[in-house]
């Protein structure tokens, strides 16, 4: 190594008076040291102090210009030269390199970024505002027939691509229609595989969703799928999934969905239809996720339904009802419950039977699959008939009532809620009221009218005042041991409660004066002090019903 030394000492002296010939072998004989042993190298050169000539060398006009770049990108394959690096000033005339036409400077350039800015995100935004997305796209395009330069391109833009402040600068280029271009031309899976990892964090932006869409990257995909999907070699089976969650991916976007359904006569919805039926998981879940993403407005959703999703998703589901697949389930329960929305939907799904395929998953112990399970019977218990149906099914119920208290899960205990008391809004029926009372459910309403949600805490005081008018013998028990008289009191004289619960808890009241035991407990809070001061609420429902309820509790007192 002590010749190294001695190259060292010479470089800095022909670094200086830019003699090409004695340089080029200066820069030679580095190159071969950092091939012997990078690392001891590198700590000579960082303490040589030659890391700041470099700056000076990395100029377009000259021959050396590739081979200092190439020694930066070996030395900043280590961690602890790549401050030094930046510290020596060497990011912006590399940047400038990039508009080089020569593809031997390009090509080490690009690696000195990107070994210096690796795992950097401070650095990577830094070559962001430096203007380098729009120049290595261009790049790309240009240079497409050379494979080294074409792999450093990608693997810059996996890297920056990950970063949100990218998005925006990538959109504004023509990236979606290059990388479809290079796409199309590539057999190997690597190299496939390497433009499938660019375009993943790509299309996570609505923008680019669009580009590639218009592009005709959902053809290559639909076509990677044809191939793959009956082969059972490693490499195709991963192929095949990549594909058909990017096909999916690019669904999120509102624009990007509306076009691929082109009223739902398109050849994409059409062939994203026929995985449905496959005999392939991966194929099912990406069609059942695919249509629940078509189905985000009212529109596709009427047009799906008319047209026989509903049987197609609920077979599906048959076929996963014994240990089934539960991301399949998952996704087959998503997009029902997204179908169920429109209200001309509701009773064609009901008559197709959609409640019982729906119930066989009662037993499952995934949450995901209940708090879908839920969703969808919420949606489609509008109807009174189907409300009070499935109120007086006791396993139903039963279930709810457990899963009421799965503090784990949110989701499946906020869902459960909000069904146990859809159920009797919508039913207004006394059996379905017993037989919540029964499976020991009224607690678990009262709980909801203390959610930090007011949409949950409303429905569950609606529901509760229809017991009180209904039932309320029947419930009385369950409503004094779950303390709601307290917790009206409360709701009241709070200030930060919205009017519409103000209004609905004063309802309630009036209806709890019925029971001799509730009457006694509103007489002993003194409700009469905070209701009289609600009689100049601003809100004209909330100072009426303030009045009404004064009224009956000074007539009951």
């Amino acid at each position: 190594m002590d010749n190294l030394s001695d190259t060292l000492k010479k470089l800095k002296i022909t670094a200086v008076d830019r003699t090409e010939d004695s340089l080029e072998g200066c820069l030679d004989c580095l190159l071969q040291a950092l091939a012997q042993n990078n690392m001891e190298t590198s700590e000579k050169i960082q303490g040589s102090g030659i890391l700041q000539l470099f700056a000076s060398l990395l100029i377009p006009q000259s021959s050396c210009t590739a081979k200092v770049a190439n020694i930066i990108a070996e030395v900043a394959k280590n961690e602890f030269m790549r401050i030094p690096c930046v510290d020596a000033g060497l990011i912006s005339p590399l940047v400038q390199l990039l508009h080089s036409k020569d593809q031997e400077v390009l090509l080490q350039t690009g690696r000195a970024l990107g070994n210096i800015c690796y795992d950097s995100h401070s650095l990577q935004a830094q070559l962001i505002n430096m203007g380098v997305i729009p120049t290595l796209v261009k790049l790309l395009g240009i240079h497409c027939q050379n494979a080294a330069l074409t792999e450093m391109c990608l693997v810059a833009f996996g890297n920056l691509a990950e970063l949100e402040s990218s998005k925006e600068q990538f959109a504004s280029t023509n990236i979606a229609e290059e990388l479809v271009k290079l796409f199309k031309k590539q057999i190997e899976h690597d190299k496939r595989e390497m433009i499938f990892e660019v375009l993943a964090p790509l299309a996570e932006n609505d923008a680019i969703k669009l580009q590639l869409v218009e592009a005709g990257l959902v053809e290559c995909l639909l076509e990677i799928v044809q191939q793959k999907v009956d082969s059972d070699k490693e490499d195709d089976i991963a192929e095949l999934k990549t594909a058909s969650d990017l096909m999916v991916l690019l669904l999120l976007g509102d624009e990007s969905m509306q076009k691929l359904f082109e009223g739902g006569k398109g050849n994409v919805f059409q062939r994203v239809l026929s995985w449905i039926p496959s005999n392939n998981h991966q194929l099912q879940l990406a069609g059942a996720l695919a249509i629940a993403n078509f189905a985000r407005n009212d529109g596709n959703c009427i047009h799906m339904v008319e047209n026989g999703i509903v049987e197609k998703l609920m077979d599906l589901l048959d076929r996963h009802v014994e240990d089934g697949n539960v991301t399949v389930q998952h996704a087959a329960l998503s997009a029902l419950r997204n179908l169920a929305i429109p209200v001309v939907n509701k009773a064609k799904m009901l008559s197709s039977g959609v409640t019982e395929a729906v119930l066989k998953f009662l037993k499952s112990e995934m949450p995901p699959v209940q708090f879908k399970l839920l969703g969808t019977l919420r949606m489609l218990i509008d109807a009174q008939e189907a409300a009070e149906q499935l109120g007086k099914n006791v396993k139903l119920v039963e279930r709810l009532v457990e899963w009421c208290e799965a503090k784990d899960h949110a989701g499946v205990m906020g869902e459960s809620n909000r069904l146990l008391s859809a159920l009797i809004r919508h039913s207004k029926s006394k059996d379905v009221i017993k037989t919540i009372v029964q499976s020991s459910g009224i607690k678990h309403l009262v709980t909801m009218a203390t959610s930090e949600h007011v949409i949950m805490q409303n429905e569950a005081l609606v529901a509760l005042a229809l017991i009180a008018a209904l039932e309320l013998g029947t419930a009385e028990k369950d409503l004094e041991s779950a303390k709601l008289v307290q917790i009206l009191h409360r709701l009241l004289a709070d200030d930060r409660s919205a009017p519409e619960i103000k209004y609905n808890s004063m309802v309630l009241i009036c209806a709890l004066m019925g029971s001799e035991s509730l009457h006694k407990e509103v007489q002993d809070l003194a409700f009469l002090d905070v209701v009289s001061k609600l009689r100049s609420h601003e809100n004209k429902s909330v100072a009426q019903q303030a009045s009404l309820t004064e009224q009956r509790l000074t007539v009951g007192s």
